[in-house]
């Protein structure tokens, strides 16, 4: 977990009342209902699940707790700037900074291909956002944030695929358009459709 006053927005020594606060703001800017059929609901999930996270850690531990970040696996290591770069540039649309960033770091770890997945699901190259999260998920299978972002990709496959504002009409089958195009023959009186 990151810093939970980071991820709030709030001083160390900030009142439980101004965690709240700025939980609460944040939260309102967040919430995934507001992300409705919106290539931006999987990022908004993710980081209302950060924001939930650090909020429960401050309210059990106490405001004025001092939080210890060895255990912030989130962003750690050589490519922690880098990381935290390329999740701005993908929230902020930035696609081809984030690509540029990505494609400069030569370790490909669960963080790198949870990134890469992200911003691949945003392009809609969906092949390539499934290869990513799936690998992330491989090297980390434990961790949460890669697992709801594999998942909410593999209910898309799904979805994407349903007729579109709920039009329940079947695609059409190579007979039923054969039949129509003979019908516009017919209609049109001749040979191939071209006189219409």
């Amino acid at each position: 977990m990151r810093n939970p006053y980071e991820v709030l927005g709030v001083k160390e020594n900030a009142s439980k009342d101004e965690i709240k606060k700025a939980y609460r703001n944040l939260a309102k800017k967040y919430h995934p209902d507001q992300y409705d059929n919106n290539p931006l609901r999987d990022l908004a999930e993710s980081k209302m699940a950060e924001i939930n996270e650090a909020y429960d850690y401050l309210m059990k531990n106490g405001s004025n707790s001092t939080y210890n970040n060895t255990n912030d696996n989130t962003y750690s290591g050589g490519n922690s700037t880098m990381y935290q770069s390329v999740e701005n540039d993908i929230y902020n649309g930035n696609f081809k900074n984030a690509e540029s960033t990505l494609n400069g770091i030569n370790t490909r770890d669960a963080e790198w291909n949870y990134l890469m997945g992200i911003l691949n699901m945003r392009r809609g190259w969906y092949n390539d956002a499934y290869n990513n999260l799936s690998t992330a998920c491989r090297l980390e299978p434990n961790n949460f944030k890669y697992q709801s972002a594999f998942n909410k990709l593999s209910g898309m496959n799904n979805s994407y695929r349903q007729p579109y504002y709920g039009n329940q009409r079947r695609d059409p089958d190579i007979c039923n358009i054969c039949a129509t195009l003979y019908c516009l023959d017919c209609l049109c009186g001749g040979g191939d459709c071209g006189g219409c």
